[in-house]
């Protein structure tokens, strides 16, 4: 009996994250009152644990213009380096009930800044027992133009000793392509920012990670 040729479907075509992605994930920063409670890019309350940070940066595409409708979420740990889900199973850090751990914002509409109010994240375990892995931050960017969401991760540069030894920061090579992981630290008014700019393309594009 003869069997018949598998049928091949055509690919469904791809689309960017259209005109209403931030009416639909962040309307508030785009000037829509539709929910009672609308995501914050505060992660920090008054009762979290840790060093309080800024992490701000912009979003430049292949020819150096900011692109002033990019779309970020952060997810990371709390200042004790344990991760707010239950697949997190680090023994002997605490959880804090007070810090979600993940976060999302838009880019602003004129200046292109992004930025999250937060805690400087603890070192977590490596997997499959493999060393720790430095105090990071994840970041998930989309914007039009974009057909896949860009995962990259946000390491701090003055954790040095600790990035050296980071099992996932040590798959990139050392120069410029390491350091555009690196968040640069500056103190304004008594409070501690990070600023992280990310390159979408070109001779400073950021590192971006196939997750």
């Amino acid at each position: 009996m003869v069997q018949p040729l598998p049928t091949r479907l055509q690919e469904t075509p791809s689309q960017t994250a259209g005109p209403y992605v931030h009416i639909g994930l962040i309307p508030h920063q785009a000037g829509f009152d539709i929910f009672e409670t609308n995501f914050s890019n505060v992660l920090a309350g008054p009762d979290t644990r840790g060093e309080r940070i800024r992490v701000e940066g912009r979003v430049f595409d292949g020819a150096g213009s900011l692109v002033r409708d990019a779309f970020i979420e952060i997810w990371q740990a709390n200042a004790a380096g344990r991760y707010n889900h239950p697949a997190d199973r680090q023994e002997g850090k605490p959880l804090d009930e007070s810090f979600r751990g993940w976060g999302r914002t838009g880019s602003d509409f004129e200046t292109g800044v992004w930025h999250f109010e937060t805690v400087k994240p603890g070192p977590v375990e490596g997997r499959k027992g493999h060393r720790p892995m430095a105090p990071h931050i994840n970041l998930w960017i989309a914007a039009r133009g974009i057909n896949i969401g860009l995962q990259t991760r946000l390491y701090f540069a003055d954790e040095a000793e600790a990035n050296a030894n980071d099992p996932v920061l040590n798959l990139v090579e050392r120069g410029p392509l390491r350091d555009s992981l690196l968040a640069k630290r500056e103190e304004r008014d008594g409070q501690v920012v990070y600023v992280f700019d990310i390159y979408l393309q070109g001779p400073n594009e950021t590192v971006f990670f196939d997750v």
